[in-house]
């Protein structure tokens, strides 16, 4: 079996390693249709999606690594990782639960703490289980102080592939201790193909009429603002490179968008997030999520010095992500829909990316 290829062109050995002394894996997920999804427990990571183009020919949309080793030492280490304990970015390392300051968060991203600090969920080990052809179940529990973070964590994430050729994530989570909690899957898309050089001819939908403006350190001003009349506006659709070069000091500051936008939908709802479409391939991608808000990267820090699948390099700009999630710095705005998960609580989202093509 660890001999087996993918149809990306992986290799199932090139993903079998001791770390942690725990053993990492390479698991595929096929469907009826014959699309192909790839996962591995290093991370959680998606690390590839075959889906059809609009002649039938199947497409990895998603960037990546041929081997665990590649992944190691990426410059990219959250490609399609799921990221936590914390998504995102908290201001200075530093939040206030219950009267209590945790401020021995990593700084690892300018002044502040990103994506869970120096070892988050993208770095850790998880526990699998394939239960068929179209499922795997990943487990990873968090202790009590890691990177900073208060209470034991339990966490689960489902992937899925459906017969639809979508993808469904389902994330569940319990802690024996208050404790901050977001989140997300951080993969990077290209829907004309993984390695092609940019998503800018890319037509993007964004369901949201408010964006969060930030500073220069990407953590948000805190009032949300009207996308109207300002590149930010995804309300109908545009490409994603149209303005992405104006001289606004948030795109500026982020060499391109990297913003979350609160969805226009009510909090833990299954609704419509956004839709993106290559014009090379016909490749559509809708996303649905019960998540409140999405952060829109477009991929403005990646270099192209290293090579990723099948010798393939991803340049700035060359893939976008739409990581569903609440709001970044939220243990530090009360404004925010909490991310505050208690003994007792449960908590639940789940997030869509559905493929089609025209």
């Amino acid at each position: 079996m660890k001999n087996k290829n993918t149809l990306s062109g992986l290799t199932v050995a090139n993903f079998s390693k001791q770390i942690d002394g725990k053993e990492t894996m390479l698991c595929i997920l096929t469907n009826k249709k014959g699309a192909e999804l790839t996962i591995t427990n290093y991370g959680a990571k998606i690390v590839s999606l075959m889906v059809p183009d609009r002649s039938g020919k199947l497409t990895d949309v998603v960037t990546g690594h041929n081997s665990l080793d590649d992944y190691l030492v990426s410059e990219e280490p959250y490609f399609g990782a799921i990221c936590g304990r914390y998504g995102n970015r908290i201001a200075k390392g530093s939040f206030t639960l219950d009267g209590v300051k945790y401020d021995k968060l990593a700084i690892n991203n300018g002044p502040n703490s990103l994506h869970g600090g120096l070892k988050g969920f993208n770095s850790v080990v998880w526990d699998a289980n394939q239960t068929d052809d179209q499922t795997v179940e990943l487990k990873y529990t968090s202790a009590d102080g890691e990177e900073g973070f208060p209470g034991t964590l339990q966490t689960t994430v489902t992937y899925h592939l459906t017969d639809d050729n979508e993808v469904v994530i389902m994330y569940h989570a319990v802690t024996d201790k208050p404790t901050v909690l977001n989140l997300t899957n951080h993969s990077y898309f290209n829907l004309s193909g993984a390695g092609d050089p940019s998503v800018a001819d890319h037509t993007l939908t964004i369901n949201a009429d408010q964006y969060l403006p930030t500073d220069e350190t990407a953590i948000p001003y805190g009032a949300p603002e009207k996308v109207e009349g300002t590149p930010m506006d995804f309300r109908t659709p545009y490409l994603v490179g149209a303005r992405i070069d104006e001289p606004t000091d948030q795109l500026t500051w982020a060499r391109g968008y990297d913003h979350t936008y609160i969805l226009n939908k009510e909090q833990g709802e299954l609704g419509f997030c956004a839709r993106c479409q290559s014009p090379k391939t016909g490749i559509i991608m809708e996303t649905y999520t019960t998540e409140p808000g999405v952060q829109l990267y477009t991929g403005n820090w990646m270099t192209g010095n290293f090579e990723g699948k099948n010798g393939q390099r991803y340049p700035a700009r060359a893939a976008l992500c739409l990581e569903t999630q609440h709001f970044p710095d939220s243990p530090n705005k009360p404004e925010y829909p909490s991310t505050v998960l208690r003994p007792g609580e449960v908590f639940e989202s789940k997030t869509i990316y559905k493929f089609s093509a025209e």
